[in-house]
């Protein structure tokens, strides 16, 4: 298989084309995320509570994941843009290897500091009992994460979006179909509370792996893994972490921010810990597209970078940003027109729905404008610019929006602590512009 459609293709047309199957997939996806909180909703408030404490370090295992993934794809679409099938071969053994040695790490590391993180934020045995159920079981699946998500970037920077879509829907849909059997007890399944919903995260990606497997050994795949490319290659591994720890640490900063405006909001009630949980799974369903769309354009800027084609680079760009700004405009409607509703699908009671419409309404007054910052950190990404992408992720995720939220919590109370979402969206998109211009005119000089 030849990837020149990358550089030939109408961009608008490539663009959807390479975007759309990840927009499908992270739909089930975030259906997915939904519905695995709607049934551990229903089991308690305490349970849902509990899923909003690990959430962080979870999105932290997944962000390292991600992110390592990224570097692997950058790498690999760079290589091809440049013919040179050796190295993209070297790219994706060793990222293979490395990401399923990092997922072991991270296993081991996340089970065993659990129950100290926990005591930081809850002093109800309860609710870090259960979160601890669900901790311990769902850790032990981050080396099956690792492999999953490297395979979906390998796929991903050959252009072969449609087997990452498939290969994710077979996973989620086994895990939403699993989800009440495992948490209520259905038939022969017993009934496992939080701890059947760990296990069934765990087994739906056990089943997207198994069908990365399965397209990797019986579809011709451009980019090949093998024993003797995974010994150490000081330049590979390099460029792998360039990008993929920049990465990394760009989706990891997201739990630490939870984990900050958790302490804020538990010292006005737990309540708004749990419309943040809420909030961020609401939030994976509302970027979702706009995500796609960054997932799709990342190999379709390294290969054409690679390839010398930089007026394409700059029109993907555009054209990423302009679908962007469209998705987040059609989020924040979609936000004010039925709060209410998204909110009650977690919760029944009126205290909480009345909190949670407050948050969504303030918060989403910067959706429009964050499609600013998401698509140049998402493009600078696939230029192999990863620490300039990462700047952008500390301004977002750390830099500006913390202190926003102990000013404005001071001042405002926990209104003020949405509130500091949507300033932190305006300053940071700024940045982000001012950013992505001066890497673009290094470039072109």
């Amino acid at each position: 298989m030849e990837q020149t459609f990358m550089k030939e293709k109408n961009i608008l047309s490539l663009v959807l084309s390479m975007s759309l199957p990840m927009v499908l997939s992270m739909a089930v996806n975030a259906l997915y995320n939904i519905i695995d909180s709607y049934f551990v909703a229903k089991v308690s408030e305490d349970a849902m509570t509990a899923l909003a404490l690990v959430y962080p370090v979870q999105n932290l295992v997944n962000a390292i994941a991600i992110g390592f993934g990224i570097g692997i794809n950058a790498c690999i679409a760079f290589y091809l843009g440049a013919g040179d099938r050796v190295r993209s071969d070297k790219a994706a053994s060793q990222g293979i290897l490395l990401s399923f040695v990092q997922g072991g790490l991270l296993a081991g590391i996340c089970m065993i500091s659990m129950p100290v993180f926990l005591k930081n934020f809850s002093s109800d045995r309860e609710i870090t009992d259960l979160a601890l159920g669900y901790a311990n079981r769902v850790f032990l699946f981050a080396p099956v994460i690792g492999l999953e998500l490297a395979f979906e970037k390998i796929f991903q920077a050959a252009g072969r979006m449609k087997v990452s879509m498939l290969s994710m829907l077979c996973g989620c849909i086994a895990n939403i179909v699993l989800d009440p059997l495992m948490i209520f007890g259905v038939g022969s399944f017993p009934a496992l509370g939080i701890a059947g919903a760990a296990y069934a995260t765990g087994i739906g990606q056990c089943i997207t792996l198994l069908v990365y497997l399965l397209f990797y050994a019986f579809s011709g795949m451009p980019v090949k893994i093998r024993r003797s490319d995974m010994r150490p290659d000081g330049l590979i591994i390099r460029k792998l972490y360039a990008v993929g720890l920049s990465a990394s640490l760009s989706l990891a900063l997201p739990s630490l921010l939870i984990s900050v405006l958790n302490g804020i909001l538990a010292a006005f009630s737990e309540k708004y810990v749990m419309v943040l949980g809420v909030y961020y799974k609401l939030q994976t369903f509302i970027y979702l597209t706009a995500n796609g769309i960054i997932q799709g354009i990342r190999p379709l800027m390294g290969y054409n970078f690679g390839a010398g084609e930089h007026g394409r680079v700059r029109k993907i760009f555009r054209t990423a940003l302009t679908l962007n700004a469209g998705i987040m405009l059609l989020g924040m409607m979609m936000s004010w027109a039925l709060p209410q509703w998204l909110i009650g699908l977690f919760t029944d009671s009126a205290e909480t729905i009345e909190i949670g419409v407050g948050a969504l309404h303030r918060i989403s007054l910067g959706f429009v404008v964050s499609a600013v910052s998401i698509t140049c950190s998402g493009a600078l990404e696939g230029l192999g610019k990863g620490f300039q992408s990462l700047v952008i992720s500390l301004l977002r995720y750390a830099a500006v929006i913390i202190p926003a939220a102990y000013l404005f919590s001071w001042i405002a109370g926990p209104d003020g602590v949405w509130l500091a979402f949507c300033f932190t969206e305006f300053v940071t998109a700024a940045a982000a512009a001012v950013i992505y211009r001066r890497e673009v005119r290094v470039d072109k000089e």
